[in-house]
This record gives C-alpha cells, structure tokens and sequence, in this order.
C-alpha cells in the first residue's frame, strides 16, 4: 500500500508530504519502518529463537 494518493482529513494535504502530525502519523502507519524494515514481531521472534538456541547450546554442552 501506499501513501502517493492519500489526502489528510486534518490539513487536506497530502499525507506523503507530512504536512501535520495526523499525515506524519499516517504515513508511519502505511511504511511500518523498524530496524530493519521488517515488523517488530519479527525481529522479537528472531531474538527468542537465538536466546532459545544459545541456551540449549549452554544445557547440552557443546
């Protein structure tokens, strides 16, 4: 999706201009931008299974 067409309710204008916080906030919303671009749901998934692969690693003794 993007934010090329959208026109703020708040300031009528466009929200890719992030002319006011309710546009600033919309676009934030559309182009989700993280760490990485990736979601924060993804990047915490990503961190539990290495916390849960090192302390397996720890537990077994390798």
């Amino acid at each position: 999706m993007s934010c090329e067409h959208l026109i703020c309710a708040a300031c009528s204008g466009p929200v890719v201009e992030g002319r006011c916080p309710v546009c600033r906030e919309g676009r934030a919303k559309v182009h989700h931008h993280g760490i990485t671009g990736l979601p924060p749901v993804v990047i915490a998934l990503a961190v539990l299974l290495v916390a849960a692969l090192l302390a397996l690693k720890h537990v077994s003794g390798y």
